[in-house]
């Protein structure tokens, strides 16, 4: 599976971003979709994540009510609504995929194909 992160950019404090993430390939429906960010001088933490059915989300805590992952299983892309932006969601926001299962998708450790990072920076 070969993911292409797209639609980062600068916009200001409150301002909205969609990103998005095309995967290749024929089977999209059987893998679960994440989005992990990694801020200046940070590591690398979890943001959402998106069954293969797209039936099941979660998300981290500080994005939770902001923050929408959505998939289409059909163009083989999964999304990212990002709303009421902050400044400390400036970071490289990355996709990846996994084999769908029913359980974690918190660890970066879990996925198996990565997408190459789309910056975003939100301006204060």
């Amino acid at each position: 599976v070969q993911l292409q992160a797209s639609g980062g950019g600068l916009v200001q404090a409150g301002g909205s971003l969609r990103l998005s993430c095309a995967a290749s390939g024929r089977t999209f429906s059987s893998y679960d979709m994440g989005w992990f960010r990694q801020g200046p001088g940070k590591e690398r933490e979890f943001v959402a994540r998106i069954s293969g059915s797209g039936g099941s989300t979660y998300y981290t805590d500080s994005v939770k009510g902001r923050f929408t992952i959505s998939r289409d299983n059909a163009k083989n892309t999964v999304y990212l609504q990002m709303n009421s932006l902050k400044a400390e969601d400036t970071a490289v926001y990355f996709c990846a995929a996994r084999g769908t299962r029913p359980w974690g998708g918190r660890e970066s450790s879990s996925y198996n194909y990565w997408g190459q990072g789309t910056q975003v920076t939100v301006s204060s």
